[in-house]
C-alpha cells in the first residue's frame, strides 16, 4: 500500500510572518523608573513633557558684549562697561551708552538687544570698549524656549532611548525617566554535536562535533535589545530533557528562544516537548539564508492558553549560524522591540548601487552580505553560504534583495546597514 505524499506547505513571505507575529507581541506591563544615566537603550513607557523653557531666559551664544543697538550709530566712541555677567548669574538692567561684558551662556541684561563677539571689539587703555561692527536686533541671542518650550513633549512614549534623548530629558530636569521593564528570555540551544568553547580543545574535538556559536551572538543581540538574558546551555537531545527545561523557562520568562532543533529531522525533540506544553507553529519562511522558523507558546504546566499570559512566546530558529543571525534580525528584534512598546520596529534601508554581479534569483527574499563604500557602491562578500560566519564579519550590512531579482553593476539596491540592526 501506498503512503500519500504530503504536499509540503507554501512558504510564507517574511511581511506576511511578520505582521502575524506581531500580532502576537502585547508590550510588557510593568512600568519602571531608572536613572537618566542608565536608561540608554529603554523604552520610554509614557512621554515626557517639559516644565520649562530651555533655555529658560533669552542668553548669549558668544562670548562678547551685550549692547543696545540704538547707542551704536558707527561714530561713536568707545562705551563704557558697566557690568560683567557670566553664565550662571544675573546682571542689572543695561544703562544706556554702556556695554555689558557677557560670556556664553549668561542671561541678556534687560534693555540689551544684541551681542557683538569679542573679536569684533577692541578694549581701550582706560577699559572703554569700540565696537567695529554694526550689530543687528537679536544677534548672537538664544532666545528663550528656542530648544524646548513649557508644555512640549520632548519624547514619546515608545521611543527607544539614545545618548542625545538622555542628555534631552537631563535639560529639563529629568533625573528619572519611566521605562517599560526589560524582556526576560531564556536562551538555549539543542544538539549533542555542540561543544562550548573552551572544555574541548581544537586538537581533541571528536568527529561531527563543533563549537556553539550561535548562543554568543544571540546572547549579545539579546543584551543590545535590552533584554534580561538567561543562558540555559546546551539541552541534550532528549524528549524528557527538552519538556523540562522549557516547562522551567516558561515559569519567569517573556521569551524561550532556541537555535537548532525545528527542522522535522526525527532527533529534534523541540516540537513534540512544545506542544506537550502548550501549541507551536512550524512555519517555512521564504527568505535566504533562513526558511525554518518556529513560534509557539509555552504554558506553565501544560496551560496552552496564550491568553492566560502565564508561560512565555516560544521562537525556534534555524541552527546554521548566518540563518539564524538574519532570522533573529528579521522577525525576532522587531517582535522583541515591539514587546517594549517600540512604535517603529522595522529597519530603515537605504538605495545603494551595486558594484558586483549576482546572475541568479533565487525564489526567496534573499539577504545578501556586503559591504559599503561610499564612493564605490557596494562589495559582495564572495561565499553567500548560510554556514559561513565570517560574511556577517566582513559585512557592514544586508542587500535586501526581491525573489528571482538579478542584480548587475550599476543596478540600484535595497540595502540595510548593520547599524539600523545591531543598535
Amino acid at each position: 500500500m501506498n503512503t500519500p505524499r504530503q504536499v509540503p506547505k507554501p512558504m510564507k513571505s517574511l511581511d506576511d510572518a511578520l505582521a502575524q507575529l506581531l500580532g502576537f507581541a502585547q508590550t510588557l506591563g510593568g512600568m519602571e523608573p531608572v536613572s537618566t544615566f542608565e536608561a540608554d537603550g529603554r523604552v520610554l513607557a509614557q512621554d515626557v513633557v517639559s516644565s520649562l523653557h530651555v533655555p529658560p531666559q533669552d542668553n548669549s551664544s558668544m562670548d562678547g558684549y551685550a549692547v543696545r543697538c540704538a547707542d551704536l550709530t558707527g561714530t561713536q566712541a568707545a562705551l563704557p562697561v558697566s557690568q560683567r555677567i557670566a553664565a550662571g548669574s544675573s546682571g542689572a538692567a543695561l544703562a544706556p551708552m554702556t556695554v555689558a561684558r557677557i560670556f556664553t551662556g549668561a542671561p541678556i541684561p534687560a534693555g540689551a538687544d544684541a551681542v557683538v563677539m569679542q573679536e569684533d571689539c577692541v578694549v581701550q587703555a582706560d577699559g572703554a570698549v569700540l565696537i567695529q561692527a554694526t550689530p543687528q536686533p537679536g544677534q548672537w541671542i538664544r532666545r528663550a524656549g528656542e530648544d524646548v518650550t513649557r508644555g512640549a513633549v520632548v519624547l514619546s512614549k515608545g521611543e527607544r532611548l539614545t545618548p542625545a534623548s538622555l542628555g534631552l530629558a537631563a535639560s529639563i530636569g529629568m533625573n528619572l525617566l519611566p521605562v517599560v521593564r526589560r524582556p526576560k528570555v531564556a536562551l538555549f540551544s539543542t544538539g549533542d554535536e555542540l561543544v562550548m568553547p573552551g572544555t574541548v580543545a581544537p586538537q581533541d574535538m571528536p568527529p561531527g562535533a563543533i563549537y556553539n556559536s550561535n548562543r554568543f551572538f544571540l546572547k549579545a543581540l539579546l543584551i543590545r535589545l535590552g533584554c534580561e538574558v538567561s543562558d540555559l546551555g546546551i539541552v541534550p537531545d532528549q524528549r524528557a530533557a527538552t519538556v523540562e527545561a522549557l516547562r522551567s523557562a516558561a515559569v519567569n520568562h517573556d521569551l524561550i528562544l532556541t537555535s537548532g532543533g525545528v527542522s522535522v529531522g526525527e532527533e529534534d525533540h523541540i516540537k513534540p516537548a512544545v506542544q506537550s506544553l502548550g501549541h507551536l507553529d512550524l512555519w517555512q519562511i521564504a527568505i535566504k539564508p533562513g526558511k525554518p522558523f518556529a513560534y509557539g507558546w509555552v504554558g506553565q504546566g501544560g496551560d496552552s492558553a496564550e491568553s492566560s499570559g502565564a508561560g512565555a512566546h516560544f521562537m525556534g530558529l534555524p541552527g546554521n549560524p548566518v540563518s539564524s543571525f538574519v532570522t533573529f534580525l528579521m522577525l525576532v528584534r522587531p517582535f522583541l522591540l515591539k514587546l517594549q512598546g517600540v512604535t517603529e520596529v522595522a529597519p530603515q534601508s537605504i538605495a545603494a548601487c551595486a558594484n558586483f554581479t549576482w546572475p541568479r534569483g533565487d525564489k526567496r527574499r534573499e539577504f545578501l552580505r556586503a559591504r559599503h563604500h561610499v564612493n564605490d557602491g557596494l562589495e559582495l562578500f564572495p561565499n553567500q553560504s548560510a554556514g559561513v560566519l565570517t560574511s556577517v564579519v566582513w559585512g557592514d550590512g544586508l542587500v535586501d534583495n526581491p525573489p528571482g531579482q538579478t542584480i548587475v553593476p550599476g543596478d540600484v539596491v535595497r540595502f540595510i546597514p548593520f547599524s539600523e540592526l545591531l543598535a
